[in-house]
């Protein structure tokens, strides 16, 4: 058998490329190392803006051009770091060539010495990995996880009136309104969501073991944890000062944790409405074109809410074990943190392939209000939490002599279907004041919702 020319091995990298390609700009090994260029460059500047070791404050021109390494990376410098690391065997190595290389070609050699000055490898992955996450967050994955929010918060506000039967252990109960049901989720991952803009993103930015041993070596008059922390904050990221070689990722361990309780409610979302679409409450919008099985031509799957459902568990389970893994460092360091992050991409690339199918599944379903009308109406026994409570509140005004209305309305509904005319001819025997009964009467299913529409509000 021949073989196939070169391949994906990633769905993410194949048939769901165009959904999270996005995340590919931060994420992928030429983001990083993008980022990492970005981060030496930038030390480069700082140093010589203090004219430590014998440098000058570059131009602005220099300093234009200098920047122009990360600001344009493209390609070129995506095949020059292949080319070296397969040299090397490290990348962060290869990175500092490709700057020094650069610095050469722009007439800067005199400052070439200052390229990854008293860095350790872990300073310069720390703070290229506090922001390329950073920025995926920020500027892909939240935005989608607000648009799905944003879209629940439509459907919630849309359907606020809208009466369903709930229905809890699986059983009929008092009713509620699908816009508040909705409504709970919208809710749910906003409050997650909040969470996750006030995170933190760090860096270490203190040598080999983070007690800056090598640059007191070579100025002891520097403040050099001031220096460290200034330039940290400079590139937008928060700073560390008590680390061992590596930034100890414990704000990474809190992002991933809570991107997987997003994932969570983002699952049961998935599960609630492909139970809805189930129970006929949500009717599919039919696609021009699209099969919904290759052998029963009248089914349209809810394969967006399925897609979406596997995804997050697919996502959730890797950032479980980034989480797991990155937690722990062997005394001052140990690889396996290196190995695990370069898989935070992945993770993210599949929540971020859900949040895209739960939008768009959100906008291809259309609410079957005479289905939850009918449900509803087939369902009168609900009433009996009504009718126990308001007589409760009858003896406890002295309006009545009933003894026990838990059990009186249990031996009327437990497990029996009891219809709207039978349960108002209980209502009128009961013993209980007029304007109760009066309220009793009045009341149906589809209006038994509480301050369901009300709620909504809270939004």
């Amino acid at each position: 058998m021949s073989s196939l020319p070169p391949q994906p091995l990633s769905p993410l990298d194949g048939r769901y490329r165009a959904a999270v390609s996005p995340l590919a700009d931060f994420l992928s090994e030429a983001g990083l190392n993008r980022a990492r260029v970005e981060v030496e460059v930038e030390w480069l500047i700082a140093l010589t803006d203090r004219s430590l070791f014998g440098s000058s404050p570059l131009s602005d021109a220099d300093k234009t051009r200098l920047r122009a390494l990360y600001v344009d990376f493209g390609q070129t410098e995506i095949d020059w770091l292949a080319e070296k690391e397969a040299v090397t065997r490290h990348d962060v190595k290869a990175v500092e060539y490709l700057v020094r290389d650069r610095l050469s070609t722009l007439g800067l050699d005199a400052i070439a010495e200052l390229t990854h000055f008293a860095c350790t490898s872990e300073d310069i992955n720390s703070a290229s990995y506090a922001i390329t996450v950073q920025r995926a967050v920020a500027q892909v994955w939240l935005p989608k996880l607000r648009a799905v929010i944003a879209k629940l918060a439509g459907i919630a506000d849309e359907h606020r009136d809208a009466a369903m039967l709930s229905r809890t252990h699986g059983q009929p109960a008092t009713p509620s309104t699908m816009g508040k049901e909705i409504a709970v989720f919208a809710w749910r991952l906003e409050r997650v969501a909040a969470q996750i803009e006030g995170g933190d993103y760090l860096a270490k930015f203190s040598g080999a073991t983070g007690t800056w041993s090598a640059h007191l070596a070579a100025e002891p008059d520097v403040d050099w944890p001031e220096l460290s922390r200034s330039f940290i904050e400079g590139l937008g990221i928060g700073f560390n000062v008590l680390t061992t070689q590596i930034e100890s990722h414990d704000w990474q361990v809190e992002l991933y944790d809570r991107v997987r309780h997003a994932g969570g409610i983002l699952h049961n979302l998935a599960t609630d409405i492909w139970t809805y679409i189930s129970l006929g409450f949500f009717a599919q919008i039919p696609v021009a074109g699209a099969t919904g099985s290759s052998t029963m031509p009248h089914k349209i799957n809810p394969i967006r809410f399925e897609n979406a459902e596997a995804n997050l568990e697919i996502s959730g389970g890797l950032l479980q074990t980034l989480s797991q893994t990155l937690v722990t460092s062997r005394m001052q360091r140990d690889l396996t943190d290196s190995t695990t992050q370069r898989n935070i991409g992945v993770a993210f690339g599949h929540s971020l392939l859900a949040l895209d199918n739960l939008e768009r599944g959100l906008g291809e379903i259309s609410l079957a209000q005479h289905v939850l009308l009918a449900d509803l109406d087939a369902n009168w026994e609900v009433l009996a939490e009504a009718i126990q409570t308001v007589v409760r509140a009858e003896i406890a005004a002295g309006r009545s002599q009933i003894t026990d209305p838990y059990a009186l309305l249990k031996d009327l509904t437990r497990g029996r279907r009891v219809g709207g005319a039978e349960l108002a001819e209980f209502v009128r025997g009961l013993d209980i004041g007029d304007a109760a009964k009066q309220r009793l009467l009045e009341l149906t299913p589809a209006t038994y919702t509480g301050l369901a529409s009300a709620l909504v509000d809270e939004l």
